[in-house]
């Protein structure tokens, strides 16, 4: 084991130095339907001291994830590796952004550890973009999955990767990794790209999902969207029907919510009967899984959204 005992936290100006010219975008008070608790439990402080021996980086705490007091009750963390410096500035993202350190070579085992003291079943690993590294960072998202695959053969394990843009040969280092779901974020309509995903391309995204199916048509493949940022009924629809066409196995669907006044202003608040119109609206179209809520996020309930997805498929074959 190689890690730190804490982190100190990053100011806003240190943490989104390329949004400080931005005007402010004041931050609407939350519908009912949204609030959650702030977390306090024994299990969360036990799970966020796990988290600082090993020095690992979760996306639960780097994108101020609303869920992450429930998660961390059941010591359920999404690791966010590759360090917690993006090279992209997205505009609805709370990850910091900037010029990334070096890879740390000891994290593939830290996390191994780590999942082994959490005794999870289900692992989902992120990353922030790494753009200047030749291969987007697939070789170190592989070696974690080893690690994983080594240390505990019986956890099942999903990555939520960046879209490897101009990064041949990225994706299928990933893929014979043999994640067992192989999931990357959509995020948000076409249309909205130029101002929320400003780094990243809508059909370069969708080209990754149908290619990891290329590759392996027996994997698992997911994608998520946020809604509330201006997006219409149509395009979420519109965007259902590429991913079907990518034949995505698994949509996300949650609410967008603002991390601070430099980010992306909240267009409107869905209602939950808005979210469950769209998550029948997609299982229609022929998703084997749907999670639609206001608080859903790609790992939320992500190990018990897998057994029913592998129940799904079996279902569907007999």
């Amino acid at each position: 084991m190689d890690g730190t005992l804490d982190k100190l936290p990053l100011s806003r100006a240190e943490r989104h130095p390329e949004k400080a010219h931005r005007p402010d975008n004041p931050i609407r008070r939350k519908p009912d339907w949204i609030r959650v608790r702030a977390p306090n439990s024994p299990e969360y402080a036990e799970t966020k001291r796990l988290m600082r021996q090993y020095g690992l980086t979760t996306v639960c705490e780097e994108a101020a994830c609303p869920n992450i007091g429930e998660c961390w009750k059941h010591k359920h963390a999404t690791f966010m590796i590759m360090g917690e410096v993006c090279t992209r500035a997205c505009a609805f993202c709370n990850v910091a952004t900037g010029k990334p350190g070096a890879l740390n070579p000891h994290e593939p085992a830290n996390i191994a550890e780590a999942v082994g003291k959490l005794g999870l079943g289900h692992v989902v690993v992120t990353s922030v973009d790494r753009d200047d590294l030749l291969d987007g960072g697939a070789a170190h998202f592989a070696a974690v999955i080893d690690a994983l695959h080594r240390s505990a053969s019986n956890t099942t394990v999903e990555v939520l990767t960046p879209d490897f843009m101009r990064k041949d040969g990225a994706v299928e280092i990933v893929v014979a990794a043999r994640p067992d779901v192989f999931n990357h974020n959509l995020e948000t309509v076409p249309r909205l790209y130029p101002t929320i995903r400003p780094g990243a391309r809508y059909f370069t995204s969708l080209k990754l999902l149908s290619r990891v199916k290329e590759i392996d048509p027996s994997m698992f493949t997911k994608s998520g969207l946020m809604v509330g940022l201006g997006e219409t009924r149509e395009e979420i629809l519109q965007v259902m029907d590429d991913l079907r066409a990518a034949d995505v196995d698994f949509l996300t669907v949650g609410q967008y919510l603002q991390p601070t006044p430099k980010h992306a202003p909240i267009d409107r608040f869905w209602t939950p009967a808005e979210f469950d119109e769209l998550a029948t609206l997609a299982r229609a179209k022929g998703f084997l899984m749907v999670s639609a809520s206001p608080l859903t996020r790609s790992s939320h309930h992500a190990g018990e959204d897998f057994a029913r997805l592998k129940a799904a498929r079996d279902a569907r074959s007999r």
